[in-house]
This record gives C-alpha cells, structure tokens and sequence, in this order.
C-alpha cells in the first residue's frame, strides 16, 4: 500500500468518526430541542427606517401579545437582536435557503448551480412567474456545501439564537389556487415551464438510480420515483444543514407549505421527514380560498405526520386576518395540537391584533 493511499483512508476513518459524532450531538440536540423553543412567533423583516430604540419598543409591544421570538429577515443582525433580547425575545436569523436571487456572487460564479426546467430554461435567467425566482439546485454537492457553510456561520454568532430556514422547495410547480387569477394561470395540471429541476446534475444522478432519464419520462408528473427523487434532494439538504446547526447547540426550524400533502404536490417538499426542530407551516387560508376550519385541519394533518420531539407552530397571515379573525384562528389551531402560532408579518401586527393575541395565549396557558 502506498503512503499516499494510507494518508487517505486514515483521513477518511478520521472524517467519518468526526462524521459519527457531528450527527450523535446533533440528534442529542434535537431531542431535548422541543423543550428549549419558543412557542408563539413572528417573521419579521428588519429594515433599517427603524432605529434602535425604536426596534426595541416594537419588540416590547409584541412580546405583551405572548409572542417569545422573532424571525428576522435583513438588517444590522447584531443592533436587531440587542433590540429584540432587550425586549425579552429570541432571536432567530430567517433566510432564504435555496431562492439566491439576490446572491450576485453564486449567479456570476456559479451560473450552473441554478435550477432548469422541464423546458431546459434556467430560473437564472428566466425565472418562473417573478423576476426573483432563482433557485439553486439542492441535488448538487457543492449547492449543500455552499449553503453548509451559510449557516454554520450563523450559528456561530452570539447574536443568533437559532436558524430559520425559508423556501427550503423547489419552485412551485402549482401555485395555491387563490393566486391563479393573479398570474393568469389554471395550473391543472403540471406545467413544463414551472416543473423543475432537469439541470444535468439531476438527470445524471437519477439516471444512475433508476436507468432513465427524467427528460424522457412519457409523463415526469405522474412518476412515482422521478417525484420521490425531488423530494430526497430537498431533504438531503436540509440534513446537511440541521447538523451544521445543531453541531453549534443551535436549534433550526423552517417556513414550509401547508400540510405534508400540499407541500409535496405544490412544491417538492417532504418537510415531516426533516431532521429540525419545529415547522411552521404557512397556513395562509386565503391563499388557498378556504375558510378558517382549514386552518385547523391541516394543523392536524401536520401534528399527526411529525415524529416525537418535533413540534409545529400554525404560520398565520396577518393582511387576511383582522383581529378577531387573528384571535379565531389562532384558537383553532391550538386547539387543533399546534405547540404555537407564528404570525407574519410584524408591521401589521396592529394594537388591536397584540390585545387579541394576547388574550388568546393567556387562555391557552
């Protein structure tokens, strides 16, 4: 044997005890993470018009709704997490994961690790339905490691006291149906321009499973296997990022769609099958053209596939809900097993919403 070839299989068993004991902490953690979370929430975008002092009262009048942690998006993380602290609240760094848009680096250097479509279209440079919809593709090693690394960084700040991952998917491949008039759509079915990712990557890997190419496929929507290989990339991903998380004693929680069966159809996302802390599906009713009842339904739906130690946390859209509505909805999805509910977004999170809030929590404790 040679000194090179015994250098790397002693750097390989070294890599992979590091490996074994990365993923025994993180599973250590991910135990004793349910216990440590907040329950109740609110996404908020931390743009700079607010000073400091002005953060720090907002945060002071949300905390009295019973909301216990802020999801934040944007601006100065350190000033917005001594504001949000200073009022009582965790702070948790909200990211885009996997909708780069706005990463002039990745689109520059790394053009490939775009998305394609069943049209051979990259979403770089014709993103589907807005011009921000430019997704990297989670099948590729060095998409995970890239964003690996995104979030190990995180993690290490003081500043932050958890990970909140947003649109961990695929680009929607169906929209939800109350936005079809907007875009001018009836997506009845899966459409080629929407349906991705056939990036050479994709095919290359799931050709070596199976024997077939997803370009060939008489009908890629109605493939069990081809469906099942999107979802496996979106969770191989998360995987790799809940152990950079969870290896700092960090928790990671994520924004995700719906309930377990809207999330796979809409957007290729497998989310009860994730190695993170709690969900908090986007349980935007409207959206949806339902009623509040569904809010609780699909709370259910979510709650009864999620694994012990996991919880979920209802996401509740305030532009559709007035307070009383707020107060309902919140009710029925506690009432329904959520742990919590998690409102989006901060600025319109009024006085009165805070007061019906409030009254609903204290009732639930």
């Amino acid at each position: 044997m040679t000194s090179t070839r015994r250098e790397f299989l002693k750097a390989s068993a070294v890599a992979a005890v590091a490996a074994a004991t990365v993923r025994a902490g993180a599973a250590a953690f991910a135990q004793d993470a349910a216990r440590r979370l907040p329950k109740h929430w609110t996404w908020v975008h931390g743009d700079a018009r607010r000073t400091p002092a002005e953060w720090k009262q907002r945060f002071t009048e949300i905390r009295t709704a019973g909301i216990e942690a802020v999801l934040v998006s944007g601006g100065d993380a350190a000033m917005l997490s001594d504001a949000a602290r200073g009022a009582g609240l965790q702070f948790h760094r909200w990211i885009w994961t996997l909708n780069h848009s706005g990463d002039a680096a990745a689109k520059t250097q790394h053009p490939d690790w775009f998305t394609v479509s069943r049209n051979g279209e990259s979403s770089l440079t014709k993103p589907p339905y807005v011009s921000y919809y430019q997704w990297l593709c989670p099948t590729r090693p060095e998409v995970r490691e890239y964003m690996r690394g995104i979030v190990d960084a995180l993690a290490q700040s003081r500043d932050i006291d958890g990970v909140h991952l947003d649109y961990v998917r695929h680009c929607d491949v169906i929209l939800p149906v109350g936005l079809w008039p907007k875009y001018g759509l009836v997506q009845d079915h899966e459409m080629a321009e929407y349906d991705f990712c056939y990036c050479a990557v994709c095919r290359e890997m799931f050709h070596a499973q199976t024997g077939r190419d997803p370009k060939l496929l008489a009908d890629p929507s109605t493939d069990a296997l081809w469906r099942m290989f999107r979802w496996d990339s979106v969770t191989g991903l998360v995987k790799v990022l809940a152990d950079a998380v969870h290896a700092r004693n960090k928790p990671i929680t994520a924004a995700v769609f719906p309930t377990p069966t809207i999330a796979r159809r809409l957007v290729r996302q497998a989310w009860d099958q994730w190695p993170i802390d709690a969900v908090l599906p986007m349980l935007y009713h409207a959206f949806y053209n339902e009623h509040l009842a569904w809010i609780g339904a699909s709370v259910k739906e979510g709650v009864a596939a999620l694994s012990a130690g996991r919880t979920l946390h209802a996401g509740l859209y305030l532009p559709d809900l007035p307070p009383d509505q707020l107060a309902e909805a919140a009710t029925i999805a506690l009432n329904a097993g959520a742990a919590g509910v998690c409102t989006f977004e901060l600025n319109g999170l009024t006085a009165a919403h805070v007061s019906a809030l409030a009254a609903v929590i204290a009732r639930a404790h």
